[in-house]
């Protein structure tokens, strides 16, 4: 039976059958298959590297049939597993399933039997026999000892059926392309793995539970967790799934990236950690990937988009729902550590969004660690090498979901997902809304990181050469595993910034946010992102789509684009045309101008430091300067992400050095460093600090007037900060509505816990004297972030 173009091993590492009989394991669906297969087997078609004087032997690919047939067998046979691969037709370039194939009750890649025949009369296009790497009997009997395998004949057998099943998925995968990769026998594999059955007779001995009691857990645990990927539900739902991001924006993805990324999954698994700013970030990353035939990602997902469609459907594509809260099963968080690990191990590429929600703020959140931890632990434990991370930035021009989001941060409940949810969904992606931006940063091996960061498990002698310094699991080595662990989540989280661009949505609500109660003219709006255009050429930071600004009548369509979101409102009944955020929608647009924002902390925090010490009377300024530059560091270093002391100095001397070219070794006077700022045309401080400062100081103040005896209710208090920061907003005591948000006012109290500012365990008389003095540097800071703004050159009017 002719195949054109069959799979098969070839070169050095070939196993040849010379020296014994072989054995043809067939894996198959139907009769017609089978006599499909035996055809081909005694055919001119089968490679030379596999005849024998005699014809193969053939056998079921079934674990019972293997155990009778050939495990007990006393010679060493090659065997050689095959599988007929059917095929969809090919359109456009591309063999993928459509929705018509559905319609018609035919799977092209899984035909019934009257379609096997109809095809085979088709001709071979349409399928292929593809023979998988053999090995010998041996070799597999040695391989799972090697693994601490038992060594029965029903065990032997089960090994062989799953690593014939794998070995015809990677040949299989020769033919379809890579991104069809699928895992299979899973929850098999890992019941049987010797490691985690080892686990398992722990857990039950520490709870007092039955071994089967245990096992049956676990199995079930792993039945919720594994995701069943299938081939045609991936291919009906990147169809079904692609007009909800393709018809809202133009996806502009990295190619660069992604050939670096394609050399590193050669030999690891890849770990793919977005920012993440909308419900679309994965069908928008996911499309991109296929696009590029890279394998689907295992996409670590929480239970509440388990409903219908989404849940059922999602799970056969890959996706991984797991319980938003499981710290007290032992047994389902053993299931889901042993499930990382043996991803991992078979270079199965993950994905998830480490800051373990969407963005409220438009800016990258604070880490999870959860998930991190597994991965570091498959790596701790050697059951993985290595794993590469890559940090993915997404950013979108408009979102039609934030308007949602920013509700949320002043007291609106989150809507429930659910079917009502997704068609409400799928209506506001009909709306254009501009480019998205795909890029992705340098992939990063975590084994590296782990090291950098002192990890006990990977730092520590081996065991072997000294047994008394190996790591236990006391508190002070899981203190160091989380420092190493928050040097991981760090690195990732930079390499998101730094790979994420500013974009003309950025520049325009930068430019509206930073003036209170005026419209700005178009003349205006030119004269404030000019020369922040300059600064972000000078520095080098990536853009997205600013060259739209430099096309006649560019700025004046991103201002209708946006005035048609309903961000920014325009009059047009004078002599021009004038801008302002539209009333109600400043936290909106403050998602759009922080997505850009960490670009310019260090030169806000230049700004504010060079004020501070031009008013200071000391003897030394630059010494005042650089203190109050680290102490707004630290005030800042629960909304950003910042280096360490000695690569924050060296960023602040190239902010420096970008004011005062000609400083050489010599630092430049407070006077210097003053007309510098002045001289760039532009202030950054009361554009993109103020808000963040604005919200400490509702905190900070709450703070001075509470009992410091009383214990602060987290929720209770955020809801008082709303209402407070309202009424302060009202009275003109907090610039803008962007700073009355929860999700700052969250962040600030991280902070003041961080300063011991609710401490239990000191003198209360302290603690509220401490607590005024935070409210009184907060309150001072203000001021300075107002006289930055009346130097603000760009931010007067312009006259005509």
């Amino acid at each position: 039976m002719r195949n054109d173009q069959p799979s098969r091993v070839r070169g050095d590492d070939t196993v040849r059958a010379d020296d014994g009989p072989t054995v043809a394991v067939l894996a198959y669906t139907t009769a017609l298959e089978r006599t499909m297969i035996e055809d081909w087997l005694r055919s001119d078609e089968l490679p030379a590297e596999y005849r024998t004087p005699t014809r193969p032997e053939s056998l079921d690919l079934d674990s019972r049939v293997l155990t009778e047939e050939l495990v007990t067998r006393t010679d060493d046979p090659l065997i050689l597993p095959l599988r007929v691969v059917w095929l969809p037709e090919e359109r456009d370039g591309a063999r993928r399933i459509r929705f018509a194939d559905v319609l018609a009750l035919t799977n092209p890649r899984n035909p019934n039997l009257l379609l096997q025949k109809w095809l085979v009369r088709k001709g071979a296009d349409r399928y292929r026999i593809v023979v998988a790497k053999p090995a010998r009997l041996s070799e597999l009997r040695d391989a799972l000892r090697a693994e601490g395998g038992d060594g029965d004949d029903g065990a032997l057998a089960r090994y062989v059926t799953r690593r014939a099943v794998v070995a015809l998925e990677r040949a299989e995968r020769a033919v379809i392309g890579d991104r069809y990769k699928v895992p299979r026998l899973v929850a098999a594999q890992i019941m049987d793995s010797p490691i985690f059955r080892r686990r398992l007779d722990e857990i039950a001995a520490e709870h007092g539970l039955s071994r089967a009691e245990v096992e049956s857990r676990a199995r079930s645990s792993l039945d919720e967790l594994v995701a069943v990927q299938s081939r045609l539900v991936t291919d009906l739902f990147t169809q079904a799934m692609r007009p909800l991001h393709a018809s809202a924006w133009t996806v502009h993805a990295d190619e660069a990236g992604l050939r670096a990324l394609r050399e590193s999954n050669r030999r690891y698994a890849l770990v793919f950690l977005p920012s993440h700013r909308s419900y679309a970030d994965a069908f928008v990353l996911g499309d991109i990937l296929a696009a590029n035939d890279f394998p689907g990602n295992h996409i670590m997902g929480g239970a509440n988009l388990t409903f219908w469609p989404i849940g059922p459907v999602a799970r056969r594509t890959g996706t991984v729902f797991i319980r938003r809260t499981f710290a007290d099963d032992d047994v389902y968080k053993a299931a889901l550590e042993e499930y990382f690990a043996f991803l991992l191990s078979k270079r199965f590429n993950l994905e998830w969004y480490f800051e373990g929600g969407r963005t409220r703020t438009g800016k990258l959140r604070a880490p999870r660690y959860g998930l991190l931890s597994y991965v570091a632990n498959a790596i701790r434990g050697g059951r993985v090498e290595d794993a590469m991370l890559v940090p993915v930035s997404i950013t979108y021009e408009g979102l039609a979901e934030v308007a949602a989001v920013a509700a949320e941060q002043t007291g609106a409940t989150k809507k429930t997902e659910g079917l009502g949810w997704l068609v409400r969904y799928a209506r506001n992606q009909r709306k254009r809304a501009g480019n998205v931006y795909v890029r992705f940063g340098d992939p990063v091996s975590m084994r590296e990181l782990l090291v950098a960061g002192g990890d006990p498990d990977l730092t520590a002698p081996a065991p072997a050469a000294d047994p008394s310094a190996a790591p236990t699991d006391s508190e002070e080595i899981r203190v160091l595993r989380r420092k190493a662990l928050q040097k991981v989540a760090f690195e990732v989280a930079v390499g998101i910034n730094c790979n994420t661009p500013v974009t003309v949505n950025c520049l325009v609500t930068l430019a509206l946010l930073g003036v209170r109660d005026r419209s700005l003219t178009l003349e205006e709006v030119r004269a404030v992102i000019a020369p922040v255009r300059r600064y972000l050429d000078r520095r080098g930071v990536p853009q997205g789509g600013l060259h739209i600004l430099d096309v006649e009548g560019g700025l004046e369509d991103v201002l209708s684009s946006l005035t048609h979101a309903g961000v920014v409102t325009t009059y047009a009944g004078g002599e021009e045309p004038v801008y302002s955020i539209q009333p109600g929608q400043h936290l909106v647009a403050a998602f759009y101008r922080n997505s850009g924002v960490h670009w310019f902390v260090n030169r806000s925090i230049m700004e504010l430091a060079i004020l501070y010490a031009h008013a200071n009377l000391g003897d030394d300024p630059v010494r005042v300067a650089w203190e109050e530059a680290k102490n707004l560091r630290d005030l800042l270093k629960f909304e950003f992400f910042f280096p360490d002391r000695d690569t924050y100095e060296t960023q602040m001397r190239d902010e420096l050095a970008l004011l005062v070219p000609s400083w050489g070794d010599t630092l430049p006077t407070k006077d210097e460093a003053l007309t510098g700022l002045v001289e760039t045309g532009f202030f950054m401080s009361h554009r993109t600090l103020r808000s963040f400062f604005d919200a400490q100081l509702v905190v900070a103040e709450r703070l001075a007037v509470r009992d410091p005896e009383l214990e602060v209710d987290r929720a209770a208090f955020l809801s008082e900060c709303v209402a407070v920061g309202r009424q302060m907003l009202l009275q003109r005591r907090l610039y803008g509505p962007e700073s009355v948000s929860s999700e700052l006012f969250a962040s600030a109290l991280d902070l003041a816990r961080n300063r011991g500012l609710l401490d239990h365990d000191e003198d209360p008389e302290t603690v509220r004297e401490r607590r005024k003095a935070f409210a009184a540097e907060l309150s001072e800071l203000a001021q300075r972030v107002a006289l930055a703004e009346s130097l603000d050159v760009s931010n007067r009017k312009v006259e005509r």
